[in-house]
């Protein structure tokens, strides 16, 4: 059965948890990308604009029934698993916002409402490393987030790595419009995603971050400003995602967004579902909850990450438990010297 953009979902009559020894806590997943200035500078030049442009959204990878692998128990640094949030960290002008031309549901229209969502919210440019697109240029989406290093993209599991391999020359783009980069862009140091999407691709923990190298002397978050983050909060709330999707009908240069009251996956995953009309280069864009229009900041609470080929009106993306919390943390904590 072929399946919609995005991350292909297989339908299979069971799912197979996988087995985790009694005890086990698995790290974050981590590699070191472009960790020296000489580096960095060749995976700056190495995007010209003509690139990105020419970037398209990943392949949807193989059908594999361990895309849905479940059983790992969550992990979290706080022993008692209490929910958890940071807030929004913004600068001088994403905190004034302005008020928005949105409304209380969309299922995928341009953002025009301006407010900090339009600076943390970018386009992610990588060479993918494996499988039969190895080689080609892809785009995804990510946000930045408050962080301790400053320096925190959180974006999809496939985002950064596929097919057994990590992605190459990855660059964050805040701020993306038709080509502009107003906020420069941004070089991976380290990439980090869950063990469970590392070992075996498990669509519950489709889940990434990207460490960012400092731009012309100065931290992300003191460029564009963070939005917040939470874990093991309530299911059903009303939520806002973003992204630039790039397959049609939609061409990648505008920020894009759905809203509505999210839903349990019922079929095969433990996600959570959203009505919208999103495409392919949405993948890792950020789901608001607690979302304010007119300031265009919110509690980051998952990202775009599947959807089911019959049903391409509905986006899920990963509940953040144990799992992402663990990966926020590993990424904050990150050195960039």
């Amino acid at each position: 059965m072929r399946l919609a953009p995005l991350v292909t979902v297989p339908i299979v009559a069971a799912l197979l948890p996988a087995a985790v020894a009694q005890g086990a806590e698995p790290k974050p997943v981590a590699v070191a990308a472009a960790d020296t200035k000489s580096e960095q500078r060749a995976v700056e030049n190495f995007w010209t604009e003509a690139k990105m442009e020419a970037a398209k959204p990943l392949d949807a990878p193989a059908a594999s029934a361990q895309r849905f692998a479940s059983g790992a128990a969550a992990f979290l640094d706080l022993p008692d698993a209490k929910p958890a949030s940071v807030k929004p960290t913004l600068t001088a002008d994403a905190a004034a916002g302005q008020p928005a031309a949105a409304s209380a549901t969309s299922d995928g229209a341009p953002w025009n409402g301006g407010g900090a969502v339009v600076k943390t919210t970018g386009r992610v440019f990588f060479t993918v490393a494996a499988g039969s697109g190895a080689g080609r240029n892809a785009s995804c989406s990510g946000n930045a987030v408050t962080s301790a290093n400053k320096s925190v993209v959180i974006t999809a599991g496939h985002c950064v790595r596929l097919g057994g391999a990590f992605h190459k020359n990855w660059v964050f783009v805040p701020g993306y419009d038709s080509g502009e980069r107003p906020f420069g862009t941004w070089v991976a140091t380290d990439l980090l995603t869950t063990p469970q999407w590392s070992r075996s691709e498990d669509m519950n923990h489709d889940l990434a971050a990207a460490v960012v190298a400092p731009l012309d002397g100065e931290y992300l978050t003191d460029v564009v400003g963070g939005q917040g983050i939470a874990f093991n909060q309530p299911r059903g709330r009303q939520m806002y995602a973003f992204g630039f999707p790039a397959a049609a009908p939609y061409n990648g240069s505008k920020l894009t967004y759905c809203s509505g009251r999210v839903f349990d996956d019922f079929l095969l995953s433990d996600d959570l579902g959203l009505n919208c009309d999103m495409t392919g280069g949405s993948s890792g864009g950020p789901w608001f909850s607690n979302f304010n229009e007119k300031t265009g900041a919110g509690m980051l609470n998952s990202v775009n990450s599947f959807k089911y080929n019959f049903a391409s009106f509905w986006m899920f993306g990963p509940y953040f438990g144990g799992e992402a919390q663990a990966l926020y943390n590993a990424a904050q904590r990150t050195s960039l010297t």
